[in-house]
């Protein structure tokens, strides 16, 4: 009785052919395959072995030769191009076997398989966690494929694509990098190859935003990286996390918490296409109150934060005040030394009780008022009372106050939408929102924190003022 040994020889150079494989070529009285890759195994047959082609997509007959001959007595080897066990003949050959019920023994060599080679091209984009997809429905319904496609960014795979286009198939790449947009951050990076290990090699990265899916082909390799993944000096790289733990004796424990927050909440965002303006503001929401429905309802001018951001960092602003002092509290005064920004409550000033009682109106309408003529280009947070913002905008539309920007959270059931509706027609000013009845001290506090900290929200790196 003969034996099949499936080999998988690599992805198309003979300097990737394993010598296990080249040893099983040498010893086969037979190598059954596709004749295209015969050329990289020819010099290894032995005098008197023959090389059997059965064709392009001709897997079955490749498989029921290979049986034929082993039950002749000979040693056969099935070659696969890649990895024989990934979307090569392994499976086949022993399913073959289940249904013949036959007695050939079997022996499976691994190889090197297209995404492996691909990403030692690339530099290093499978560090981490890594999900293989083919695109071709040809055995595997869309459905299925689909289903799988949104598991894997879902689940911040890294993932390469097999098989990502042909001439009758060319819309299930455009369908999935639509599906990744979804869940990841446009500037994902991708990199692809084509004819890997072979002469006519082409490697090139770029990032899922700007990835061209009219770039590849049958013979191209995709890979789409992690939210972790970053480009560097043209290399692909997908950091495991010695780096980071090295990093972390310069860092509290506090900014370590707080930055693996930050990367889990941005995973699980429903959308991965915000402004990085937008998301900052966003994820500090989020991580404040572990409440994913400030997707719905923060509502940032466009460029609010950063624009705010830089008339702190030029100087132009100098001065942010809140209607209570748990605002205050929450504003990290880390940030505000290294700024030089002053926080302010007016509240417990004692004109305060006075102003109030005169003119029958609360205490923190009265506290704004008083802020107003002291600071009226100031920066104003509210975390706790439409009141008070109430009386902000009608200071405004009087031409009392002309404010840097407004941060508009208060909470509660009364006047509390209204008020913030009231802000929005101010054009000029930069606002953000937390629309509804929803909001709170800790929002406005951690909203005004994202501003001060917007020039590391590119590296996504929050909690160095902790």
């Amino acid at each position: 009785m003969g034996k099949i040994i499936v080999a998988g020889i690599g992805p198309g150079s003979k300097e990737d052919v394993t010598p296990a494989v080249i040893e099983a070529v040498r010893e086969a009285d037979a190598i059954v395959g596709y004749k295209y890759y015969f050329q990289f195994i020819e010099e290894y047959v032995k005098d008197g072995g023959d090389c059997i082609d059965t064709g392009m997509k001709k897997e079955r007959e490749r498989a029921e030769q290979a049986f034929l001959l082993a039950e002749q007595g000979k040693t056969v080897v099935v070659i696969s191009s890649g990895d024989a066990g990934l979307y090569g003949m392994a499976p086949l050959i022993y399913e073959m076997k289940m249904k013949q019920s036959s007695d050939i023994e079997i022996e499976v060599l691994p190889g090197i398989s297209a995404f492996q080679k691909a990403a030692s091209l690339l530099g290093a984009p499978i560090g981490h966690d890594v999900c293989l997809i083919s695109l071709s429905d040809l055995m595997t319904p869309w459905d299925v494929i689909e289903r799988r496609i949104k598991a894997a960014a879902v689940g911040d795979f890294v993932t390469a694509i097999y098989n990502p286009k042909s001439h009758g198939r060319y819309w299930q790449i455009y369908r999935l990098q639509e599906l990744f947009l979804k869940y990841r951050s446009a500037e994902t990076p991708v990199g692809y190859v084509r004819q890997a290990g072979r002469e006519e090699q082409e490697i090139k990265v770029t990032t899922l935003e700007k990835f061209d899916p009219e770039e590849v082909d049958m013979f191209t390799v995709v890979l789409i990286g992690n939210s972790q993944s970053y480009l560097a000096d043209d290399k692909f790289i997908t950091p495991r996390g010695y780096y980071r733990e090295k990093a972390s004796d310069n860092t509290k424990i506090g900014q370590d918490i707080m930055i693996e927050s930050f990367r889990t909440i941005s995973s699980e965002l429903k959308r991965q296409d915000y402004s990085l303006d937008h998301k900052w503001a966003l994820l500090h929401a989020i991580h404040t109150t572990a409440d994913f429905d400030m997707e719905n309802i923060l509502y940032t001018d466009p460029c609010a934060v950063e624009t705010l951001y830089n008339k702190v960092a030029n100087g132009q602003l100098k001065t942010i005040i809140t209607d209570v002092t748990m605002v205050t509290s929450g504003i990290r005064k880390g940030a505000l030394q290294r700024l030089d920004i002053e926080a302010k409550c007016y509240l417990s000033d004692p004109r305060v009780a006075e102003l109030a009682t005169k003119e029958g109106i609360t205490r923190t309408q009265a506290g704004i008022r008083l802020a107003v003529e002291e600071h009226p280009n100031a920066l104003f947070a509210f975390g706790n009372a439409p009141t008070a913002l109430m009386e902000l905008c009608d200071l405004i539309r009087k031409g009392k106050a002309q404010p840097t920007g407004i941060i508009a959270a208060p909470v509660g059931f009364v006047h509390v939408r209204e008020s913030k509706h009231m802000v929005k027609p101010f054009k000029d000013i930069p606002k953000i929102i937390v629309e509804g009845r929803k909001g709170g001290s800790n929002l406005a506090a951690t909203l005004c924190n994202a501003i001060l900290t917007f020039d590391d929200a590119a590296q996504l790196k929050p909690g160095r003022d902790l």
